[in-house]
């Protein structure tokens, strides 16, 4: 699993007012308790700073590889942005995420040609939100084609189905799983990622729900999530997937994460 850790983003007050107060003791913190715990990239997010989004973006990027020599997932939908940060980041980078918003799509793919960065792609479109498997696929296979032909492989490519809240439709669960499970029998070597904890949305105890649909998504073959890695429930729910997935040779991933205390 690629864990995406998803703490430094400007939409939680606490980083809102360290990125504020270029408070770099903060986020430091923050970076180095993810990387500690498991994540493979480190995702920043300046977006409630319209106005400036470029600088705080940059300054974020900066500061988490002062603390860690993970790279990064940039975090937003703006061109000039990602430019800017990707300029002083060191590594290769990930970009969250471009989309078949026509705007979207027209203004990042000109950033993201040709190079070696990894590209969560989006199942949106400007029609809206995908509701059906079929739906998703067919946004996916635009999706695909398109960076392929732009000259970005396959291995890449991080496809988000989107996940969408189960107390809205009981089938918005098993639409996601059937779409990571079409996804990697369709294009292989594909990478599929997701932000997890929509699944949930408006019900109680939402972590038990999360960390049993991470399960279920694994074994279909997700291998990719936007996740908080400081939490030992779900860190366990994956690497216990993992292993009974067949994904982890001699449980070696799950006794090495036993013995640094990362399980509950």
């Amino acid at each position: 699993m690629i864990i995406i850790g998803e703490l430094i983003n400007a939409s939680r007050k606490a980083v809102a007012a360290a990125i504020q107060s270029e408070d770099k003791e903060t986020i430091r913190k923050m970076a180095l308790d993810q990387a500690d715990h498991l994540a493979d990239y480190i995702d920043v997010n300046a977006g409630i700073f319209v106005d400036r989004e470029t600088a705080c973006l940059t300054w974020l990027v900066q500061t988490v590889q002062e603390a860690v020599s993970l790279p990064c997932a940039i975090d937003s939908p703006d061109p000039k942005a990602i430019e800017a940060a990707l300029k002083v980041h060191k590594g290769v980078a990930m970009i969250n995420s471009i989309s078949l918003e026509k705007e979207r799509y027209d203004n990042l793919l000109p950033v993201i040609a040709g190079t070696d960065l990894k590209v969560v792609a989006l199942c949106m479109s400007d029609e809206g939100m995908p509701v059906t498997v079929d739906d998703r696929l067919k946004i996916a296979d635009k999706l695909v084609n398109g960076l392929q032909k732009n000259n970005i492989p396959i291995e890449n490519i991080f496809v988000d189905p989107l996940v969408q809240p189960l107390s809205v439709d009981k089938t918005y669960g098993t639409g996601f799983i059937n779409t990571i499970e079409a996804l990697t029998q369709k294009f292989k070597g594909i990478h599929t990622a997701c932000g997890l904890s929509n699944i949930s949305y408006g019900l109680p105890s939402r972590k038990h729900l999360n960390r049993a649909f991470m399960i279920q998504a694994i074994l279909k073959g997700l291998d990719g999530a936007i996740i908080n890695p400081l939490d030992k429930g779900m860190i366990t729910a994956i690497i216990s997937a993992e292993a009974l997935a067949g994904k982890d040779d001699y449980c070696m991933r799950y006794l090495k994460a036993f013995r640094a205390g990362l399980l509950e």
